[in-house]
């Protein structure tokens, strides 16, 4: 039987941290209860760092820059903010597997490739590195910066938390941590590789993509 398509709602302004993981977490009750459908989540965040369950102390190089809040998801160290997609999937993985039984691997490589496709839609070549978790702008002269961070979260069989591209976010505020606990790298947005800024264009190669490789 094939899947149907989820709610998807974007979110126009910017949505506080603790909100939207509240929202979050009452959503996968009601999917995993059968009282709501799979949801697809667009939105923005204000300027924020989130620490994930494998967060490094030392990774926060400045702590009073903005609000840190610790979340169930895994990875490290993640900025969020205004100029970035963020987008949150609450998905049932049981429904999603021929045995009924989820798999996380099977769901990250997913997301990935929707990152990768989603980028190369807008004509950016997105990559995966091996042991590092995200997706990779890589140049002729071997300088590799990240675009995409992703962080997955299974309660009871029902996924949430999801992506984030930089759009067109203020890279500086990466500073403040060592994103996703990898020094030797840089960050990097879609309007620095090729200048698009306009959020509706990713959200139309984000509905896109997600089309073929999910339903």
């Amino acid at each position: 039987m094939p899947l149907a398509f989820p709610e998807w709602k974007t979110s126009p302004a910017p949505v506080a941290y603790p909100e939207a993981l509240a929202q979050m977490e009452q959503r996968v009750a009601d999917i995993r209860a059968g009282n709501a459908p799979e949801l697809v989540w667009l939105l923005e965040h204000p300027p924020l760092y989130t620490a994930g369950t494998s967060a490094r102390p030392e990774d926060l190089l400045d702590q009073d820059r903005f609000p840190v809040y610790s979340t169930g998801r895994g990875g490290q160290y993640t900025y969020h903010g205004p100029g970035q997609r963020v987008v949150y999937l609450m998905l049932d993985l049981r429904a999603r597997s021929p045995e009924g039984k989820p798999d996380l691997r099977r769901y990250v490589w997913l997301l990935e490739e929707w990152i990768i496709q989603t980028l190369a839609k807008l004509g950016v070549t997105g990559e995966r590195r091996e042991g590092r978790i995200g997706i990779w702008v890589c140049r002729e002269n071997g300088e590799e910066n990240k675009i995409a961070a992703l962080g997955v979260r299974v309660r009871q069989g029902v996924a949430y938390h999801g992506i984030a591209i930089n759009v067109n976010p203020d890279l500086s505020h990466f500073s403040g941590i060592v994103p996703c606990g990898i020094q030797q790298h840089g960050v990097t947005s879609l309007y620095k590789e090729c200048g698009i800024r306009e959020m509706q264009r990713v959200d139309s190669a984000l509905k896109q993509t997600f089309q073929t490789l999910f339903l």
